[in-house]
């Protein structure tokens, strides 16, 4: 008894911290990205980059409905990302102006000029496949968009990583990879959806392995942040990402045991799968501007009475 009503009276002897800012103002600027553009534009230009390696396998596997459908769904993806990121801009005319400058350590500037190289890959692989002619030439722009898809999947997670936002710098080691397990997602889902189920063995696989890596990966980003991990699993950001874990991992459940003998339960697991890597974007965006305006994530924690 004595030692319990010790306990309860003890006092704490450094007060605890606080976090605060002046006037409690933000100390950062959070991003001005509205989230349907730039959101949309991380999501569709990584399905566009993975399917292009999606299509590029099933040409070379002698999978050609698959290969055909992937290759027209990468060049709509890309369109629509680029378009979205235009309007984010303003103006077409400051997409061009970021053309004007190489400069290797600035992701903006080489993420420019990745999305100008692969769009025009992208648009000739397609272009053969639809019209059944130049058939080498659609191959090696099949094998350009290809090598250029993954960088395209990733790069929009180095460009995040790189600002001060603390929800996306804290992962910075993290981010990319889990951009490239949810772009795989999403483009195994486009496989699922479109391509007959005789030829979706690759796409469940793929499906898979995707869900798999994206819950290792989330669970190491969460821990790597620490505090800051708390806009991962609050608010809008929370919801975004738990959704996105169910989906995924019910889209891939469900076209893996549905196997090519139910073409409906395939199709639903792709548009799961499809839906899983649109939160996961939604999500982590959603993230990022939480913990940037919130002084908790930005500010070093003082004492009181200090």
């Amino acid at each position: 008894m004595t030692r319990t009503r010790k306990r309860r009276g003890e006092q704490l002897m450094v007060p605890r911290a606080e976090f605060d800012s002046y006037y409690g103002r933000p100390i950062i600027h959070a991003p001005s990205w509205a989230a349907r553009d730039i959101a949309g534009y991380f999501f569709l230009g990584g399905l566009a980059g993975a399917g292009s390696v999606l299509a590029a396998g099933a040409h070379l596997t002698g999978r050609p409905s698959t290969a055909t459908a992937m290759k027209v769904s990468s060049l709509a993806a890309v369109s629509l990302s680029a378009a979205a990121l235009v309007h984010d801009l303003g103006r077409p005319g400051r997409f061009a102006n970021m053309l004007r400058v190489f400069k290797p350590t600035s992701p903006m500037s080489m993420g420019s000029w990745l999305l100008s190289a692969y769009g025009p890959a992208a648009g000739a692989a397609a272009l053969s496949a639809v019209a059944g002619r130049l058939p080498k030439t659609g191959a090696a722009a099949t094998a350009v968009a290809a090598v250029l898809g993954p960088a395209l999947a990733s790069y929009t997670a180095v460009l995040a990583a790189d600002t001060a936002v603390p929800a996306w710098h804290g992962a910075h080691r993290e981010l990319p990879y889990l951009f490239t397990a949810s772009a795989t997602a999403a483009a195994a889902g486009m496989a699922l959806v479109l391509a007959p189920p005789r030829e979706s063995g690759p796409a469940r696989c793929a499906a898979v392995l995707a869900a798999a890596a994206e819950n290792a990966v989330t669970g190491a980003a969460e821990r790597r942040l620490g505090m800051v991990a708390e806009t991962w699993r609050e608010g809008r950001a929370g919801t975004l990402l738990r959704s996105a874990r169910v989906l995924t991992v019910a889209g891939a459940a469900t076209a893996a045991l549905a196997g090519s003998r139910s073409r409906a339960a395939v199709v639903a697991g792709g548009l799961a799968l499809l839906g899983g890597s649109v939160c996961t974007r939604f999500g982590v965006f959603a993230a990022g501007l939480a913990s940037a305006e919130d002084p908790k994530y930005t500010v070093v924690p003082q004492r009181k009475g200090t």
